[in-house]
């Protein structure tokens, strides 16, 4: 019907309204929390480009997660960062190293939280690189054990979910194979799988401390300009065992959020990274955008492209909003 009839106005009119008539929702249970844990104790170091992140040592991890389950938040994912590299990331699946450790102190203080891992080895290795290096390059196949031993070793110190990041071919049936071989067949899969080679991870670089010591990784992150070579990486993922697939970044990507959502049927995450918070905040920083506006139309935005899990740096004060 033409105007005068057909006002949608009508629909906007108030606050009230607008919440009866909403499409899309955030809840603090979609959100889930990165973590950079550290060695030390009673150790809280701001990182410089992303204002209110810190790397943590495991006793204040503990009191951060109790917080953060106060507040009804997903669950957190957890980065280490180990005192000494090498060039096999021995820590990654050492059942002593930094995240092992967190993940045990996390559920014997804070059981229902949901602990995820991110499964690599860029932190771990004394070059930053994902894997083994092979001739200037990341040999696939023999990182796919290193991927998979960490993936035990998160599990037995008793992560609910493992979230290999690294973007070799076959890794999670690699991980997948491992678990199911050594008891933790219960353990579900969260694979990056469509991690693409982005400008925006810079300020994690400094938060995890796993910049590439030469090169990058583009010879196995994807390439920003291809969108159906992403749709096949996330159903290989699938095939392979995965239970919930991952796009990151997520605001430039909103495109392939959509895409993943309308084609499979599995959970779909989505990681608003380091450089898409570090943005928004120095432009609230600078006074040009509101910080509590933007914050929750972009969590929004990622939300209606279709995610149902949000990894976030706003969770805890989006929490609060919400």
């Amino acid at each position: 019907m033409p105007f005068p009839e057909v006002r949608l106005r009508r629909l906007r009119s108030t606050e009230s309204m607008r919440n009866l008539v909403r499409e899309n929702h955030l809840q603090p249970a979609q959100f889930v929390l990165p973590l950079f844990v550290c060695e030390g104790e009673g150790v809280r170091r701001e990182i410089s480009s992303m204002p209110g992140n810190a790397q943590m040592s495991v006793d204040r991890i503990v009191d951060e997660c109790r917080e953060i389950h106060s507040l009804g938040i997903g669950g957190v994912i957890l980065f280490g960062i180990p005192d000494q590299k090498d060039e096999i990331a021995s820590g990654g699946s050492a059942e002593n190293g930094i995240v092992q450790r967190a993940i045990r102190a996390i559920k014997r203080e804070v059981p229902r939280l949901l602990v995820l891992t991110d499964v690599c080895n860029c932190e771990y290795t004394s070059h930053g690189h994902c894997g083994k290096v092979v001739d200037g390059d990341v040999d696939n196949d023999a990182t796919l054990e290193w991927l998979a031993a960490a993936a035990v070793s998160h599990a037995r110190a008793g992560a609910d979910i493992v979230a290999p990041s690294d973007m070799m071919d076959g890794r999670v049936g690699a991980i997948r194979k491992a678990l199911d071989r050594d008891g933790y067949s219960k353990i579900p899969i969260l694979a990056y799988a469509a991690k693409f080679s982005s400008a925006f991870y810079g300020p994690f670089r400094e938060a995890a401390e796993s910049a590439p010591q030469f090169g990058d990784r583009r010879s196995y992150q994807m390439d920003p300009a291809n969108a159906r070579e992403a749709m096949r990486e996330i159903e290989l993922d699938i095939e392979e065992g995965a239970d919930m697939i991952m796009v990151k970044p997520a605001m430039p990507y909103l495109d392939l959020i959509r895409a993943a959502h309308d084609r499979f049927d599995v959970p779909i995450a989505a990681y608003q990274v380091s450089g898409e918070f570090s943005m928004i905040m120095a432009a609230v920083r600078n006074g040009w955008l509101d910080y509590e506006r933007t914050m929750m139309e972009t969590l929004i935005s990622i939300r209606r492209a279709g995610a149902q899990i949000i990894l976030t740096y706003f969770a805890k004060d989006a929490a609060k909003l919400l």
